[in-house]
């Protein structure tokens, strides 16, 4: 490769692109070959007049080559290494050591923010390169440890470094982290729904996904929002592997710890949340990895939409592939899922009358499938609140969000511990092969669990479900065995069977 690279990105991945440049005599013209889309073509112009505010007259035929040849070259991430390719060829200035170059250029050579400075971090970092990036993309780049980058502000400052002129200082990390800001609402000021609590407090532990079912205004989504409150604080590889989703789709990172939280609605498109289009770009299942994936409404969706989220919800990673090519995206998700019991909203209901016909409730139940449901863990209803409940002006309903986080950040520890041999972080993410010889159960679960499923009808991923919410349960107590206590709790958070 030359001294000059730059960048195109294929999923969440950096691909180093060899910029090649040829000037010769004739009419002046540019033309970009190694298959540009629109955007790279038109970067001609950009570039063209940058160097002229800076000095550099282009002339002659003018032929930029951007290798490898046969990979597609998206946006408007090679402005700046094209411009630095062409004042090299031009005499203007001299490039010792390989280097790699990100930005998108003004008219009068200012550098602009664009996607993909984290991609293009981790690729510097690994090749031991420095990388030159608009100083937009400063601050995502500075909580990447271990890469040397630098931040000019315009074309005109990059070659006065590079030609030994002036200095631009490097970029550093130091003061880019803030203290992690209180979610609201808080769980102390949520009245009542103590089961839902002890659910959400689970699901936190263990990444358990949650399926919250109560009539209108109980407080399901309002339960939801609190959980992202007693969440742990994103380590230094899962803020990083958050950071190059947003960075890819040109998102601002925050500098904290604080876990993605992503609402959608129930009208949004398998592409918008699964991923694809034109240029294959991530979804909202990709953007909340490593946090929470909120689903309201959640018999609203189409059947397609819900079914294409098994896979996923399963293995932790989505593979959208298209005629254009095929990308793998990071979709290890906490999944709350919301809805009402029926249509009306009121079956089961204390107070109000259900409405709906049993034809009504049975094809509003048949839109959620039994495969969807038996990757959910812990099936919750949320009931409507009491009068009492409703007036009570206290302050305070119970541990506030604060205390259960630290419950819940110590048993993710002892999680981690345990499975940090093979590769896993918490309870949920444990294949089948090490449910049944990692989890220490005691000597009454076994034949307990099978005298319980000869009632239950639960599957296989059922039983294995139940005894990894059961070994979270553990870890909230520190009990190193899990208890015939542990497995009831679980066992009733599937609901009982019946949808399984």
């Amino acid at each position: 490769m030359g001294p000059i690279l730059g960048v195109t990105l294929k999923g969440i991945e950096a691909v180093p692109i060899d910029i090649e440049v040829e000037i010769t005599g004739g009419l002046f013209v540019i033309s970009v070959v190694g298959l540009p889309d629109a955007a790279v073509r038109e970067a001609r112009e950009r570039v063209r007049a940058a160097l002229r505010s800076n000095g550099i007259q282009l002339r002659g035929r003018i032929a930029l080559n951007l290798a490898p040849a046969d990979l597609p070259k998206v946006g408007s991430l090679l402005d700046l290494p094209m411009a630095v390719g062409l004042a090299m060829e031009s005499g203007a200035v001299r490039v010792g050591e390989t280097a790699l170059f990100l930005g998108e250029l003004a008219m009068d050579g200012r550098l602009r923010t664009t996607k993909g400075a984290v991609p293009a971090a981790l690729l510097a970092r690994k090749m031991g390169i420095p990388l030159f990036l608009p100083p937009g993309n400063a601050g995502e780049v500075a909580l990447v440890k271990g890469v040397k980058a630098f931040a000019p502000p315009d074309l005109g400052s990059l070659l006065a470094h590079l030609r030994g002129e002036s200095r631009v200082p490097p970029v550093t990390g130091s003061g880019s982290e803030t203290e992690d800001a209180a979610v609201e609402p808080d769980l102390a000021d949520i009245k009542g729904q103590a089961a839902a609590k002890r659910a959400l407090e689970i699901a936190a532990a263990g990444h358990h996904n949650i399926l919250l079912v109560g009539s209108p205004g109980s407080g399901k989504t309002l339960l939801a929002r609190a959980l992202r409150g007693i969440l742990p604080p994103l380590s230094d590889e899962e803020r990083l592997e958050t950071l190059l989703v947003k960075s890819t789709l040109g998102i601002p990172a925050k500098p904290d710890r604080t876990r993605p939280y992503r609402v959608v609605h129930h009208t949004a498109s398998a592409i918008a949340l699964c991923g694809g289009g034109t240029t294959l770009r991530p979804g909202e299942i990709s953007l909340a990895h490593r946090g929470v994936l909120f689903l309201d409404e959640f018999p609203e969706f189409h059947r397609d939409l819900l079914e294409a989220l098994r896979q996923p919800l399963e293995d932790g990673i989505i593979t959208v592939s298209r005629a254009s090519g095929s990308v793998t995206y990071p979709a290890r998700v906490l999944l709350v899922c919301a809805c009402n019991p029926c249509p009306c909203g009121y079956w089961g209901d204390p107070v109000e009358p259900c409405r709906c016909s049993a034809h009504t409730l049975e094809k509003y139940r048949n839109r959620l499938s039994g495969p969807i449901l038996d990757r959910i863990d812990l099936h919750v209803s949320v009931p409507r609140l009491t009068p009492e409940e409703l007036v009570c002006l206290e302050g305070r309903q119970g541990p506030s969000s604060r205390e259960i986080r630290e419950k819940v950040t110590a048993a993710r520890k002892i999680q981690q511990e345990r499975w940090k041999a093979h590769g896993f972080g918490c309870n949920a993410e444990v294949p089948e092969r090490l449910v049944r010889s990692g989890l220490c159960l005691s000597r009454k679960v076994r034949p307990f669990l099978a005298e319980a499923v000869r009632g239950l009808r639960i599957s296989g991923r059922g039983i294995s479900r139940v005894l990894k919410v059961a070994r979270t349960i553990a870890d909230l107590r520190g009990d190193l065995e899990v208890s015939v206590e542990d497995v009831c709790e679980a066992l009733a958070y599937r609901g009982g069977g019946e949808s399984r």
